[in-house]
């Protein structure tokens, strides 16, 4: 198989989806690695490392989508990429389809296999190449809103672990999985005080016995999250449906109720945020000020650190991605439930339950069409 690594063009997005490492494994299993020039120098990685790990190295984006047979990405195509799709090509990558249906739609006319890693899901719920990239964003969910609550920066001045004599910052947590956990341990290691939600007991179990501090767990509900919220210097939003939008758990007047200056940190706006004033935002224009709160909402947070994302985004996908290429795409889905769950879109069709609900389309089981 022909694998493609084509220069990620997003907003200051300098991820490389696979490191010279990960070409040499391609090329060790018998394939062939195309890498567009100048790929991996955002994440450190030159075009002659990808070379003497056998990788050929193409000059275009074009020449790369058009001659591979699985292009792997970071993140999702963007408009002048669409171009490049045409039916039967397999794409592996980030999409947070439930968010976009402009590229469900194209993904579904051009009939291009498309794999989510988001939504690639283990028996027991997890989601593995998910994982890094949340933990990544939710350590930087702390790091930016701490930034953001400096008063040069537009915040209200205040630090998060206090000094003595002087109360420490107020953080709200949404969500106890990976984002929330990450950034609840960040937040708890600047001397914060978190307050972290869920819905689920047991995960609220669990953390209050890991985490120590000045931390507290509260049932996830309208009541509870509003009292927090209002009294908040920093709201991070890691709420996670798999494949699905995320529900809007603060809402506009619970936002307005906020002190001045405070921030909120949205990182679920890849699959459409779960703050409703919440709108996507990039790496070079990061902020806007609502209700006279601080809004940081990029939707590619790890990108900020592409040396690290990279070298945990490639550990991660790697395997899935030999597997597809030793044993197609076909027999790869057929073998290992996990990765079949990741698949968005086969041969025209929505192959993944809740981005068709998102959007009114019809679901169709990828057992059906193998």
């Amino acid at each position: 198989m022909i694998i493609g690594v084509p220069k990620e063009i997003k907003d200051k997005e300098n991820r490389v989806s696979t490191t010279p490492h990960g070409a040499r494994e391609y090329v060790r299993h018998g394939h062939q690695v195309i890498v567009q020039a100048g790929a991996g120098e955002g994440s450190g990685f030159s075009d002659d490392q990808y070379r003497a790990a056998g990788a050929s190295i193409l000059g275009s984006a074009e020449d790369v989508w058009a001659q591979a047979d699985m292009v792997v990405k970071v993140k999702e195509p963007i408009p002048p990429e669409y171009p490049l799709l045409r039916p039967g090509l397999i794409l592996f990558t980030y999409l947070h389809l439930a968010a976009n249906e402009e590229l469900t739609r194209v993904l579904s006319d051009k009939e291009v296999t498309a794999i989510a890693y988001e939504t690639v899901q283990l028996p027991d719920g997890t989601l593995p190449l998910l994982a890094p990239m949340s933990e990544v964003a939710g350590r930087l969910s702390v790091q930016v809103g701490a930034y953001y609550l400096m008063k040069p920066n537009g915040g209200r001045g205040v630090l998060l672990g206090g000094v003595t004599g002087v109360p420490s910052a107020n953080v709200v947590v949404l969500g106890g999985g990976t984002v929330g956990t990450n950034a609840a341990q960040m937040a708890l290691g600047l001397g914060a005080n978190v307050i972290l939600f869920d819905i689920n007991a047991e995960r609220l179990r669990y953390l209050d016995h890991v985490l120590h501090g000045r931390f507290h767990t509260l049932m996830s509900n309208q009541q509870s999250i509003a009292d927090a919220v209002a009294d908040a210097d920093l709201v991070i939003g890691g709420v996670l449906i798999p494949g699905a939008r995320a529900p809007k758990l603060v809402t506009r007047e619970m936002v307005a109720s906020m002190r001045p200056g405070s921030v909120v940190v949205d990182v679920s706006i890849d699959q459409g945020g779960c703050i409703e004033t919440a709108r996507p935002t990039t790496h070079s224009d990061p902020i806007y000020v609502e209700y006279g709160v601080v809004h940081y909402c990029v939707t590619n947070m790890p990108g900020a650190v592409p040396r690290t994302s990279t070298f945990a985004l490639s550990n991660a996908t790697l395997p899935y991605g030999l597997k597809l290429a030793d044993l197609g795409f076909v027999e790869a889905v057929r073998r290992d439930p996990a990765l079949a769950r990741g698949v968005n879109v086969f041969r025209g069709k929505i192959t993944h339950p809740s981005v068709a609900e998102a959007f009114g389309l019809r679901y169709t089981p990828l057992d059906e069409i193998l």
